[in-house]
């Protein structure tokens, strides 16, 4: 579940944060053109990747995280439901539940 209004954009990219309340610390950045998959971005939409991974760092920085899981979901048989190139980037704390653990314990399929 996503905020319906960006926390930030650039010529490729926009940032939406989560609302789910299993992941209230996260966000997604998602490819402003049509991809299915992170494979099929253009080499000059990587730099701009780049930027925007700083800026949800940035936007996440508030609730001073431990670390980052980030992630992406390519194909159905790797969970990916949506066919549209987007970036899981999740705020991680020592103290939670999932703690040491990697993609799996916070990206659902």
């Amino acid at each position: 579940m996503l905020t319906d209004a960006p926390l930030g954009g650039n010529r490729a990219f926009y940032m939406l944060g989560s609302i789910d309340p299993e992941m209230p610390h996260a966000v997604m950045i998602i490819l402003r053109r049509h991809a299915e998959d992170p494979f099929d971005i253009w080499p000059e939409e990587w730099a701009e990747l780049g930027e925007m991974l700083l800026k949800a760092k940035a936007h996440l920085a508030s609730c001073n995280p431990d670390g980052f899981t980030l992630g992406w979901n390519v194909g159905a048989v790797a969970g990916q439901h949506v066919f549209h190139v987007h970036l899981h980037v999740v705020a991680r704390f020592a103290g939670e539940r999932n703690a040491g653990k990697g993609i799996r314990a916070v990206i659902r399929s």
